[in-house]
């Protein structure tokens, strides 16, 4: 296609009038398609059905020491679920903790222990009046969120293709008023990137306040889209050498893996970072579902079966992403007025348009029965500064409703830019 600024305003016009008679088109056809959130399809939930006819007989009521899984007690989670996680998140199966379900929660806590409490000794957060989070833009929504709740002043710092810019993050940091940062650092939402080994080193190595903690958000740490994954590296024996193991604090879970709020999540760490949540778990719980836990280490021996899963999602979820991708190729290759990711796994695609044009594509796209992430929220406090970046995310809905969904998407896109263009050529 030819590019947008290159052409004249006679052309803009002609591409808009076609631009528009395609929208009214699609229109007619009332569309109704959901991309808002990272939802795992119904094909992608039916892969782990088989945990559901689980009898006493398969799945045992005991763990691996005989402990009886009904009952109290076990505080970290059986150890069957404990290794597992260790091997998904890098760590020894004795500095993890199984939780319940949700990871998210598990970070919310984390953040609210540091608020009351503080970490390593230090001051409780609270304490601190101006205390700032670090937020990589663009991001997860609910990361921002729970960073604001605390009371946080966000202060963004920009993905690149290797992970956060660290020069701007070595900068901040020197700020002993920044306490930490949330990162995910394989698959980026929603850019998809992978923190290359540099980036990790750097995080590693920099001078933070002593309390300062990288929330270390696994959430598709496993989630490879293709045979050949990004390589990651393990960020605890990097910050070993350095003796910063204490400034990463990792969580996970199966939600992606089996069920979608019905799977296990855990938390690991250092030995000390540990010790302090299990000092403070202990007050909040007796224990958490081990069965469910059980049920988990039943169907998951190891890490080599949960790559055997994650395979068979990969086979689900790269179609749809290929589609999106195409359709993308096809309508805007060329045109200069957008650009996006082609991430290797994760569960988004992160689309940029033409500055301040994102939250009118969100608008024509609602019209027209398509409902995308809220414009804005891969930003702190809802505000993209330049107003151009979209979070597509291609895994629920179907191949065929994906095709639908992109061509409307393509074609609002060029509606938004034409308008812009003209604005400016009336200025």
């Amino acid at each position: 296609m030819q590019n947008f600024a290159d052409m004249t305003c006679e052309e803009i016009a002609e591409q808009e009038t076609e631009a528009r008679r395609r929208y009214d088109a699609l229109m007619k056809e009332g569309i109704s398609i959901n991309m808002a959130r990272g939802k795992p399809s119904p094909e992608q939930l039916d892969l782990s059905d088989g945990m559901l006819g689980l009898t006493r007989e398969r799945m045992g009521i005991r763990d691996e020491t005989g402990f009886d899984c009904r009952n109290y007690g076990e505080l970290r989670g059986i150890p069957e679920c404990r290794r597992l996680f260790g091997e998904i998140m890098g760590l020894p199966e004795d500095q993890v903790i199984a939780c319940g379900s949700s990871s998210l929660n598990l970070m919310y806590d984390y953040i609210s222990q540091g608020m009351t409490h503080g970490f390593g000794g230090e001051a409780p957060w609270m304490l601190t009046p101006e205390r700032k989070f670090i937020a990589v833009v663009p991001g997860y929504d609910r990361h921002f969120a729970i960073a604001q709740h605390f009371g946080f002043q966000l202060v963004s710092v920009p993905m690149t293709p290797d992970g956060p810019d660290m020069d701007a993050v070595e900068a901040i940091v020197r700020d002993p008023a920044v306490k930490g940062m949330f990162c995910v650092p394989k698959y980026s939402n929603p850019d998809g990137v992978t923190y290359s080994e540099e980036t990790l080193r750097r995080l590693a190595a920099m001078k933070t306040a002593p309390d300062f903690r990288v929330i270390w958000d696994l959430a598709y740490v496993v989630h490879d889209l293709f045979e050949t994954p990004d390589p990651f590296a393990n960020v605890y024996e990097i910050a070993a050498p350095f003796g910063t193991e204490d400034r990463f604090m990792a969580f996970a879970s199966t939600s992606k893996i089996t069920y979608a709020g019905a799977g296990v999540a855990a938390m690991g760490g250092s030995v000390k970072n540990v010790e302090e949540v299990l000092s403070r778990l202990t007050l909040q719980i007796i224990s958490y579902d081990k069965i469910n836990q059980l049920r988990h280490a039943a169907v998951f021996s190891g890490i080599d079966d949960v790559r055997e899963r994650m395979r068979r999602h990969a086979a689900i979820l790269r179609p749809k992403f290929e589609t999106v991708l195409r359709v993308l190729s096809e309508e805007l290759e060329g045109a200069g007025i957008a650009r996006w990711s082609a991430p290797r796994g994760g569960y988004f695609i992160s689309l940029d348009v033409t500055a301040g044009s994102a939250k009118y594509v969100g608008e024509l796209c609602k019209a027209c029965g398509l409902t995308l992430t809220g414009v804005g929220a891969t930003y702190p406090y809802g505000v993209d500064p330049s107003d151009s970046n979209i979070r597509i995310a291609p895994s629920c809905p179907s191949v065929e409703e994906l095709e639908r969904a992109t061509r409307l998407l393509a074609v609002c896109v060029k509606l938004a830019a034409c308008r812009a263009l003209r604005e400016k050529a009336a200025e």
